[in-house]
């Protein structure tokens, strides 16, 4: 009996605390408001975005021609991962626009190797992969900007890829393709 006493009496409701609901009223602040208005010019941590060509594919309000950090190995190796798990079901995986969702009955989207696409710089990329583009939605809260830029990068090199010669592969790189050495 003295046990379930004790129990009975030690119950601290933190369950049930005094506490104020979002846009409840509120008879503490003057305005009758439980939420306080946000500070002007206040920015969430880690949400600053001051770089215009990193986090817009702009320079001065126009698409960038060139990427706002290096492109390396690791970088293509990464847009390349993130290209096929996002792009390739439309794009498929050379980016002529055959993905398995075509071969499903979609429409498919243009291919990467037509001259205007070829010619578009990068920043147009950026755009269409953050804003969407035609039946195309925004991949903008499920690609963070340095995975969209490293996933340009790779259209870029699939681009190089298809109209490749063997000039265009260094001498020491052709005896690993098979061809003929000049």
């Amino acid at each position: 009996m003295t046990l379930i006493i004790g129990i009975t009496a030690c119950r601290q409701d933190m369950h049930d605390q005094p506490r104020h609901e979002p846009l409840e009223g509120s008879v503490f602040f003057q305005d009758g408001r439980a939420s306080r208005p946000l500070v002007e010019g206040t920015v969430a941590r880690g949400h600053l975005r001051i770089d215009e060509h990193l986090y817009t594919g702009k320079v001065n309000g126009k698409l960038a021609k060139t990427f706002p950090f290096a492109m390396t190995g690791e970088v293509l190796a990464r847009g390349q991962q993130r290209f096929n798990i996002y792009c390739s079901p439309c794009h498929d995986k050379a980016g002529t626009g055959q993905g398995m969702i075509v071969q499903r009955g979609f429409r498919p989207p243009p291919s990467y190797h037509i001259d205007r696409l070829r010619e578009a710089p990068v920043g147009y990329y950026f755009d269409v992969i953050t804003n969407g583009f035609g039946a195309m939605y925004s991949y903008s809260d499920r690609i963070s900007p340095h995975d969209r830029w490293a996933i340009v990068a790779y259209i870029r090199a699939l681009q190089l890829s298809q109209n490749a010669t063997l000039d265009d592969v260094p001498l020491e790189k052709r005896s690993q393709l098979g061809g003929n050495e000049r």
